[in-house]
């Protein structure tokens, strides 16, 4: 039976990635410090979700505590690590640049040292499409460039890469980097778009359009992420560039302009939405697409959710969670 650990089990993507993972009959073990970005009771409930799978174990601490990191891995003693947990959000990187350093630098490192601890045969770890920042071409490819990101979120997950590209190198560890794209689905995050919308307009409250809605996203529906994922682990065929360490785009590979996602929303909804138009917001980027051949390649599987089943899965999920309550979104 694999044995599986998993930080940020608690998150929006990490819930999902546990409860595939359970399904398939794996041991996982979920670490999350459940940091009041957003609303805790979100966490807490999607954890309390993954204990009433069999072979769900978790531990509640921070990733900057390496001591409590280390305990929890030597007890479980995992076949794969798969490091989800980061301080998310680009926007919030501009009001506190410090969480990513703590989180995204300093965690990430302490998950490294224990894998390498703790003769992990396999890590994974999480990236963006944000680390391809000012890139024009597209669709973007795992070779293209990766040197001019936007924001320092991107920049602490680009230094995430290339610090796991060294400790690979270093102790031969096999390690596979996923980049996602613009990722959503059911128990998303409250500071994402596509929550933020779906309140904003069954409230009769304006939505934000920055670019005036002239945006493309290659959105990826979270069920397809989490089948790349676990796909990916269960193969380790190196990179041709590298024997021990792979990056791998997962997206949709059909970007969809942000006005075709709005008028998405509106139809699963029943309801119009009031559009604030506004200028490009600082660190943005007015376009994400995926060249997703590599993960096709590597797993046979080319995620294909259409982003009107996707939205809908949503808002069903939505409605039925919040029930019409008003929440916080974000910070």
């Amino acid at each position: 039976m694999t044995k599986v650990f998993v930080t940020g089990s608690a998150g929006f993507i990490g819930y999902h990635l546990c409860s595939l993972l359970l399904d398939q009959g794996c041991m996982v073990h979920g670490y999350d410090g459940m940091t009041p970005y957003y609303d805790t009771q979100l966490k807490r409930d999607r954890h309390a979700m993954l204990g009433q799978k069999t072979g769900f174990s978790a531990s509640e601490a921070m990733l900057e505590n390496d001591l409590a990191l280390n305990k929890a891995m030597a007890e479980f003693q995992p076949d794969i690590v798969i490091h989800l947990a980061a301080q998310a959000g680009v926007r919030y990187s501009l009001e506190n640049p410090r969480a990513y350093i703590d989180a995204n630098l300093v965690g990430t490192f302490n998950v490294m040292e224990a894998v390498r601890k703790h003769d992990v045969a396999h890590f994974m770890m999480a990236s963006t499409s944000s680390v391809y920042g000012a890139n024009t071409k597209m669709p973007f490819h795992e070779s293209d460039p990766t040197d001019t990101q936007l924001t320092l979120y991107a920049a602490t997950k680009k230094s995430c890469e290339v610090m796991a590209h060294s400790y690979a190198s270093l102790w031969k560890i096999p390690t596979t980097v996923f980049r996602f794209f613009s990722v959503y689905g059911s128990w998303g995050r409250p500071d994402m778009a596509l929550f933020k919308f779906t309140e904003a307009i069954l409230a009769g409250r304006p939505i934000d359009l920055y670019n005036h809605g002239d945006m493309t996203r290659d959105f990826t529906h979270v069920s397809d992420l989490v089948k790349a994922v676990s796909l990916l682990a269960k193969s380790l065929q190196p990179d041709f560039s590298s024997p021990h360490y792979r990056i791998v785009n997962i997206g949709n590979a059909q970007p969809i302009s942000l006005l075709e996602f709005v008028s998405t929303l509106e139809k699963a909804l029943g309801i119009k939405s009031i559009r604030n138009l506004l200028p490009m917001q600082a660190g943005d980027v007015k376009a994400t697409w995926a060249d997703t051949s590599k993960l096709q390649f590597l797993t046979g599987f080319r995620p294909a959710t259409n982003i009107a089943d996707g939205i809908a899965d949503f808002v069903d999920w939505y409605v039925s969670y919040y029930g019409g309550r008003q929440i916080k979104t974000g910070t």
